[in-house]
C-alpha cells in the first residue's frame, strides 16, 4: 500500500478486499498436477508436492487475479473474506438475548420473536402447519403468519387468546416475493443471471420464497469455470492494443503486471489518456470475472432473508379463534384415562389432590360465593342459598329471589372433563319438573351443538352456565366471588329474511337474556356483542367461519387503521362492521349456525333451521 493511501486509508476503504494467502499444494496427485508454473515472471517450482489443480486451472487463477507469492519462492492461492461471506448457525444462540430494544412486551411471559423465529425457519418450509400448543401472547402464530406458514395455537385462557388476536388482527407484515409468481420469477432470473421462467405460475406458497443468496467460493469453483476464459479473451482483444500504444508511448516494455495503479506525473497527455483506459477495461474485466465466479460458484440460500416487496403491505390472513369443540366427546381425566360418562355427568368424579372434597364439592363452593352471571351486571343471580341434593343429576338446591319472591333452582354439575349433551340437560330438566324446582341452572365447562337449541322443557326454563377454565385449578383458585367464574350468555336472537335471487340473509337483534329479578327473557341488543359469525351451511360436525362480523361501541379496526397508516375502504368496513350479514345461498344441508361473543369473550353457538325457504 502506498504511503498516501495509508494517510488517507478512509477514502480507499471502498476499494480495499481483505484476503489471505490460502495453500496451492497437496501431498496427492500426479500427472496433471506434476509441472513447475511461471506466474508474473517468477518461475515457481511445485517442490515435493502437487498443485492442488492442473495447468489449465491455474492459469483460469491467474486470469483472475488469485495467485499470490507472499515470499518470491511459494506461490499461493488469493482467498478472500467475502468469497463465503456468512457462516453456518451453531447452537450458540448470543443474538437472542432479551434486551431493553427487543420486542415490545405484552404478556407476562412473552418469548423472544427472533428465538421463534429462528426454531420455525429451521424446521419448517413455507405452507407448513405449525402447532404451538401453550399460545401466550401468541408469538408463534405472529412469527408463523409472518413466513407463510399455516398455524394452529391453543390457550386455556381467554387473556392468552385475546391478546393474540389482537397482536395478529393490528400486526403489518412485508410481503415477500413467492418464487411460484410472475415477479417471484423475474426476480430470482436477475439474482440467479438467467432466463425467466416462463412456466405458469399458481402462487403457491409450498414453492417457497425468492431468497437472497451468497456464493460459497472455493478454489474448483474458479478453476473449473470455464467461462474466465472467453471473457479473458475478449477483453485482451482491447487490452493488449491499449498496453501497446503506452509501452510505445513511454518507451516501456510493461507486462501487463508491471503496469502501476497511477500514471506518472511527467507523462505526456496521450500516455495518460491510453493508462486510464487500459486500467478502465482491466476493471472492468475483473469486475465481470468475478462475477462469473460469484454466479458460478455453489449458493447458500439464507432462508431467514427472502426479497421483499415494498409496495405492498400485508396483513393477518383469515383465520378464526374457537372454543372447545363443542360436540360430545369422551370423559378423559387428567392422566388421559376414560372415566365413566355417567359418573362424570354427574359431576363425581374426585380429581387427584383434592381429597375427599369431590369435584362437585369444589364448583358447588365457589357457585355459593361468586353466583351466576348474566350479560348484564346487574343480572346476577345470587343465591341465598345452596345446598346438596340427592339427585340422579342435579346435584344442588338452590334458591335465589325474583323481586320479591324466591325461586328453586336445580342445578346439574357437567364433567369435569367432558361436554354437557342435550340428553344430559333434558334429563335434568325431568328431574327439576318433578321435584318441584323453578329453573335449571346447568354448569358445565362446554355444552354440545345440540344442546344450544334446548332452552326450556314445559314450564322449567333452562339456563346453561359456562364455567371458566379457571375452576380446573381447584386448590390454586383463591375463591373470593368477584370472578365472573360461572356465566349464562342468552341464545342468539336473530331473524331470518328472504332476499332477491333465492338467498338468505341473517339479522342479528341481540342475543336473549334471562332477568333473574323478573323472570323475564330479553334481547340485550346489538350493542353487547362484539363480534358474531355464521357457518353458512352447517354440518352438525365442525363449525367452518365463512362470514364473520364486528359490532360494539369502539372501532374493532382502529389499531389496523393505525398499523396500516391508512384509510380503510368505508363501504368495504361496512359490510363487515354490520348487524345484518350479506346474502347468502341456502344452506345445502338445511341449516346454518350462528355463533356470537361478547366483550367478555364468552361465546354461545345455536343451529338453526331454514329448510322451510327450500
Amino acid at each position: 500500500m502506498y504511503r498516501g493511501e495509508k494517510q488517507d486509508i478512509a477514502s480507499q476503504e471502498s476499494d480495499l478486499k481483505v484476503y489471505r494467502h490460502d495453500n496451492l499444494k497437496s501431498q496427492s496427485g500426479g500427472g496433471t498436477t506434476d509441472f513447475d508454473y511461471e506466474h508474473e515472471g517468477i518461475l515457481f517450482k511445485k517442490g515435493k508436492g502437487f498443485w492442488k489443480t492442473n495447468l489449465q486451472g491455474m492459469d483460469r487463477l491467474a486470469k483472475s487475479w488469485r495467485l499470490g507469492y507472499p515470499t518470491p519462492n511459494s506461490l499461493a492461492y488469493v482467498r478472500f473474506i467475502d468469497d463465503f461471506p456468512v457462516s453456518p448457525i451453531s447452537d450458540l444462540w448470543t443474538d437472542t438475548q432479551t434486551g431493553a430494544f427487543t420486542d415490545e412486551k405484552v404478556y407476562v411471559v412473552q418469548t423472544n420473536t427472533k428465538v421463534i423465529e429462528r426454531c420455525l425457519l429451521m424446521a419448517s418450509d413455507p405452507g407448513d402447519l405449525v402447532l404451538d400448543p401453550t399460545c401466550g401472547s401468541g408469538t408463534t402464530a405472529f412469527v408463523a403468519e409472518q413466513w407463510g406458514r399455516r398455524w394452529i395455537t391453543i390457550d386455556t385462557s381467554r387473556v392468552s387468546l385475546a391478546l393474540a388476536r389482537a397482536r395478529i388482527m393490528g400486526a403489518r407484515y412485508q410481503y415477500y416475493l413467492l418464487a411460484d409468481s410472475p415477479e417471484g420469477q423475474q426476480k430470482e432470473a436477475e439474482v440467479s443471471r438467467t432466463t425467466p421462467s416462463m412456466s405458469l405460475s399458481r402462487r403457491d406458497i409450498r414453492q417457497g420464497f425468492v431468497y437472497e443468496r451468497v456464493p460459497h467460493i472455493m478454489l474448483n469453483s474458479i478453476t473449473r469455470n470455464s467461462e474466465i476464459d472467453v471473457i479473458w479473451n475478449r477483453f485482451q482483444e482491447a487490452l493488449d492494443p491499449l498496453r501497446d500504444n503506452l509501452n510505445a508511448e513511454l518507451r516501456e516494455n510493461w507486462e501487463e503486471w508491471e503496469i502501476p495503479r497511477e500514471a506518472g506525473k511527467d507523462w505526456p497527455e496521450s500516455a495518460k489518456t491510453a493508462h486510464a483506459k487500459w486500467w478502465e477495461a482491466r476493471i472492468e474485466r475483473q469486475k465481470e470475472i468475478d462475477a462469473s465466479i460469484a454466479t458460478k460458484a455453489d449458493q447458500e440460500f439464507l432462508y431467514d432473508k427472502p426479497y421483499s416487496d415494498n409496495s405492498r403491505v400485508r396483513v393477518a390472513g383469515p383465520f378464526t379463534v374457537e372454543s372447545l369443540s363443542p360436540h360430545r366427546t369422551l370423559a378423559m381425566d387428567q392422566d388421559d384415562s376414560l372415566i365413566d360418562t355417567t359418573t362424570a355427568s354427574e359431576g363425581k368424579h374426585v380429581p387427584e389432590g383434592m381429597g375427599e372434597a369431590d369435584f362437585a364439592a369444589m364448583i358447588l363452593e365457589n357457585l355459593r360465593t361468586s353466583g351466576v352471571q348474566q350479560a348484564h351486571k346487574e343480572d346476577r343471580i345470587s343465591f341465598t342459598s345452596l345446598n346438596g341434593w340427592p339427585g340422579e343429576f342435579i346435584a344442588a338446591e338452590g334458591r335465589f329471589m325474583e323481586g320479591d319472591t324466591e325461586r328453586k333452582a336445580g342445578v346439574l354439575i357437567g364433567p369435569e372433563f367432558g361436554t354437557v349433551s342435550r340428553a344430559d340437560l333434558v334429563a335434568a330438566a325431568r328431574e327439576a319438573g318433578d321435584a318441584g324446582f323453578d329453573v335449571l341452572i346447568a354448569c358445565g365447562f362446554n355444552f354440545d351443538a345440540h344442546s344450544e337449541e334446548f332452552s326450556k322443557l314445559g314450564r322449567i326454563q333452562i339456563l346453561k352456565a359456562r364455567m371458566n377454565p379457571d375452576l380446573h385449578m381447584a386448590d390454586e383458585l383463591k375463591n373470593t366471588g368477584s370472578g365472573n367464574l360461572f356465566v349464562v350468555f342468552g341464545e342468539p336472537d336473530i331473524e331470518i329474511e328472504p332476499v332477491e335471487g333465492d338467498k338468505i340473509q341473517v339479522r342479528i337483534k341481540g342475543v336473549d337474556v334471562f332477568h333473574p329479578q323478573s323472570g323475564e327473557i330479553t334481547s340485550s341488543g346489538p350493542d353487547g356483542i362484539a363480534c358474531w359469525f355464521i357457518d353458512t351451511d352447517y354440518n352438525e360436525e365442525s363449525f367452518f367461519v365463512r362470514h364473520a362480523y364486528f359490532l360494539g361501541a369502539a372501532d374493532p379496526y382502529k389499531s389496523l387503521k393505525t398499523t396500516l397508516k391508512a384509510e380503510i375502504d368505508a363501504d368495504a368496513w361496512a359490510t363487515l362492521n354490520s348487524d345484518t350479514s350479506r346474502p347468502f345461498p341456502k344452506p345445502s344441508s338445511g341449516r346454518i349456525a350462528v355463533k356470537v361473543i361478547n366483550h367478555l369473550g364468552d361465546e354461545v353457538m345455536k343451529v338453526f333451521e331454514v329448510s322451510k325457504w327450500n
